[in-house]
């Protein structure tokens, strides 16, 4: 056995010296590359280190023209003068990359989509979309190349409300990627959007249908549910509009708060008020929301009076504590207070008041942006249906409702 030792140490000995000599080859042609480098790169490099974007350029800039084949510097610089808003000078670059014939196709689809993305940041959308869709027709590119030419092409149908065109490159993204769960989502969502353009046209037939594919792409779509029952009620069919509005407990129930003063006008209109305000009593004992006790609140105060009221706030604020619910008690014992009492209890009102407004707000689950209204996409991020239906002011009380519920075994 020991005879073979000396041969191993050799080996070794010989793997030990090609390494060095590999390393040694590595560092001569790394060095010899960065002699090749001219001053003014690394000088661009130092000053984008430093912070300082403008002088960076000024340096990189006369790398380009004293090597005009440093293709990966004049992306780099394209980049950099679209994000400067420098967007003419990055579209002279990214132009000229794209009609240099010795690029190879993935070099030259990256210039195109750059080209594309200078056009759409410069508000020239007809530009962006005629590049984007050569790409996409001729499925340039690598993989990963193509799924961004299909998301630059949808932001842009969306930017223009071009639904129909929308809802084409959703699909092609959805298989694309294999995410069916997020597309059929925002391909949902893109037929609601086409049902509204066709409500507002007078085509009540085939807003219909856009929201029955609505439903199709994605059966949790609360949204076109949410719009059957809307113009169900407003011609007048107000028993199918409950019907649908029942449906909407299965799909998601926190979503019922936003129309519940609705369901309420239906109820009232089939001359049933009472049923409805018992309906909606039981789902806020199920599934308590902020819009929902609103509603029960005013409804209870219009039928039954001040006292009524009150009775139900306070029985409401002992399982939901929140300050807005502090603010209604005030509202109703305020209406019901004496004069000589009235004037106390509406400084204190109006302090509650004050505070509570502030957080009764939609905030949305991607980037935090509050608003007063509910938006089915953020106006700052526009992502689809990233507002919870529930304000800020009560997510404490949905949550202690929740830990309720799973401590009795419900959930």
């Amino acid at each position: 056995m020991f005879e073979w030792l000396p041969w191993l140490f050799l080996a070794a000995l010989a793997c030990f010296g090609m390494g060095w000599l590999v390393a040694r080859v590595d560092i001569k042609q790394l060095l010899s590359e960065s002699r090749a480098l001219p001053q003014s790169y690394f000088k661009g490099l130092n000053f984008l280190m430093a912070d300082q974007p403008d002088k960076a350029i000024e340096a990189f800039i006369e790398v380009t023209k004293q090597q005009p084949e440093a293709v990966e510097l004049q992306f780099a610089l394209g980049s950099l003068f679209r994000k400067r808003g420098e967007v003419d000078r990055a579209i002279r670059i990214h132009q000229s990359l794209s009609e240099r014939a010795d690029l190879p196709p993935e070099q030259r689809t990256a210039a195109l989509l750059d080209l594309a993305l200078d056009f759409q940041k410069a508000g020239l959308l007809e530009h962006a979309e005629r590049i984007l869709c050569d790409l996409a027709a001729k499925i340039a590119g690598s993989s990963k190349q193509q799924l961004q030419t299909l998301t630059l092409l949808l932001e842009i149908y969306v930017q223009e409300r071009d639904w129909q065109k929308a809802i084409e490159v959703a699909g092609r993204m959805k298989v694309a990627d294999g995410s069916s769960a997020q597309f059929g989502k925002e391909i949902a969502n893109y037929y609601c959007e086409s049902a509204l353009q066709a409500h507002q046209k007078g085509d009540a037939e085939k807003a219909q249908e856009f929201l029955n594919a609505a439903l199709a792409a994605n059966e949790k779509c609360v949204r076109a549910n949410l719009l059957k029952c809307e113009w169900l009620a407003a011609d007048g069919n107000h028993r199918q509009a409950i019907a649908v509005w029942r449906k909407i407990e299965q799909q998601n129930p926190a979503y019922l708060g936003l129309v519940a003063d609705q369901m309420l006008v239906s109820f009232e209109s089939i001359g049933d008020a009472e049923l409805g305000l018992k309906e909606l009593s039981n789902l806020q004992k199920k599934h308590p929301a902020l819009d929902l006790f609103n509603a029960i609140f005013h409804a209870t105060l219009d039928s039954k009076g001040a006292i009524a009221a009150y009775e139900l706030v306070k029985e409401d604020l002992r399982q939901n504590p929140t300050l807005v619910g502090l603010d209604r008690m005030l509202e109703a014992e305020l209406l019901a207070a004496p004069e000589d009492r009235k004037a106390d209890i509406k400084v204190l009102k109006d302090l509650v008041h004050t505070h509570s407004s502030r957080l009764a707000v939609y905030l949305c689950a991607n980037c935090g942006f509050k608003a007063r209204q509910f938006y089915w996409q953020c106006p700052a991020c526009a992502g689809w249906e990233t507002f919870p239906p529930r304000r800020t002011a009560e997510y404490d009380s949905a949550e202690r409702h929740l830990a309720k519920l799973q401590t009795e075994g419900i959930t």
